[in-house]
This record gives structure tokens, sequence and C-alpha cells, in this order.
């Protein structure tokens, strides 16, 4: 990429950070009310939710087990009960600091990317939803007939690999990170919150915020639209 290429993005997690709540747990709690995932499996996926969030957790492993429970689904019917369910339970969640974020980095003609651990067919439908321009996030393995094959896509989007999705994308795009924002709730997103040029924290979990007050990083209550951003 060109030196003389100045342009930021400002870059969103989704979970804790646009929205109050772990986007997955709303999903396990609404698949487990269908009767598509057990009582058993449900409280798997909290657990490992509740460990995601003090980032005590092999992710990847976790994934990968959640996965399983799709195998041979049909992905174009996942994708539409996923958008359903996005449309009714999350897209209405959108903290007023988030919006307030989104208009103010949008005035300011920076690309909106969501850079998430969520899954595509989340992500796809939050960025139309909330007009961003576009999203980074975990792909599940597909097979030829269209079945969910039960695999996840590697690298993760999830610690140091959102690193490697943000990269890519800024190359393609003409973006220097070092001139970006990145906005999470999450110490496992420490790596990226470094790697930008503006790191800002919202809502942050414990050790997240001990980093962030080490760091002087600037730390946002998007409950509250006056802590929307700090330019800089």
């Amino acid at each position: 990429m060109s030196e003389k290429t100045l342009r930021g993005a400002a870059f969103f997690d989704l979970d804790r950070t646009l929205i109050e709540v772990n986007s997955g747990y709303l999903y396990a709690k609404h698949e487990r009310k269908a009767g598509r995932i057990s009582s058993s499996q449900f409280m798997i996926s909290s657990f490992y939710i509740m460990l995601y969030y003090f980032s005590l957790v092999d992710i990847e492993a976790a994934y990968r087990k959640a996965a399983t429970y799709y195998r041979g689904a049909s992905e174009r019917e996942l994708e539409q009960r996923t958008w359903d369910w996005f449309d009714a339970e999350v897209e209405p969640l959108l903290l007023p600091g988030a919006r307030a974020a989104l208009d103010l980095h949008r005035e300011a003609n920076h690309p909106l990317i969501l850079l998430t651990s969520s899954s595509s067919y989340v992500s796809e439908r939050a960025t139309q939803a909330w007009g961003l321009d576009g999203w980074l996030a975990n792909h599940f393995g597909v097979d030829e007939n269209g079945l969910m094959d039960g695999e996840i896509l590697s690298p993760l989007c999830y610690g140091e690999g959102k690193i490697v999705y943000a990269e890519r994308w800024a190359e393609e795009n003409q973006i220097s990170l070092e001139h970006s924002y990145f906005y999470t709730d999450s110490y496992s997103d420490r790596a990226m919150l470094h790697r930008v040029g503006h790191p800002r924290v919202v809502n942050p979990d414990p050790r997240l915020r001990r980093l962030a007050q080490a760091e002087s990083w600037p730390i946002h209550d998007w409950t509250d639209t006056e802590e929307a951003v700090v330019w800089g």
C-alpha cells in the first residue's frame, strides 16, 4: 500500500459494542425455543459464551463444536432463518451511542466495516440493516449441494485473526489501518486495538478496561449518545 494512502476506516465489533448483549446467546435461545437444538446444547453454548466474555475459552474449539450442530442443514434456509431472527430480535438493539458514532464516521467519509467473530449470515444482515459499507466475519463450510458441512473456515475472525481479515480488506480497498478506528468491548480484541491508529473501547470487559486505562485509550459508554466518539 502506498505511503500516500491516508484514508482511514471505522471498524466495529458487534456483541456488547454496537449492541449491549451477546447475539450468540440470543440466537441459541431462539434455536432452543424452536426445538432446533437441545437443552444440553443450549447450556453448552451458554457456558462457552460466558467463558468467551472473559476470554477464557478456546474459541476455535467452541466454534467448531457449534458448526457441527448444523451439519446437513440447508445453508439457504439457515441464512433466511438467521435474517428473520435478526430483524425481529437484534436490529432494534443498536445502542444510541453506536448509532451516533456510525453517523459521525459516515459524515467523515470513513467506510463503516463490521469486524466480528459472529457468522457471515448475522454480519450481512447487520450491514444491510444499519447502513454499513461492509463486513468481515466467520464463514461456515458448505458442500456442493448447498448443505452445511459442519466445518468453519480458517482463519477465524477472532483475536489476531481479525488483523488478517482487516489487513486484507484494507489492502484491497486502499485503506490505512494507521488512520483507522476500531471499537470493541473485548480483551480478546487487544491485538486489533494495537494495530489501528485510533483504538476505541466501548463498555469494556474488566481486563480490557484495565488495559485501556494503562494505554490511555478512550473508553465510551454507548448507552449515552454524548459518549459516541472522541476524535483525534
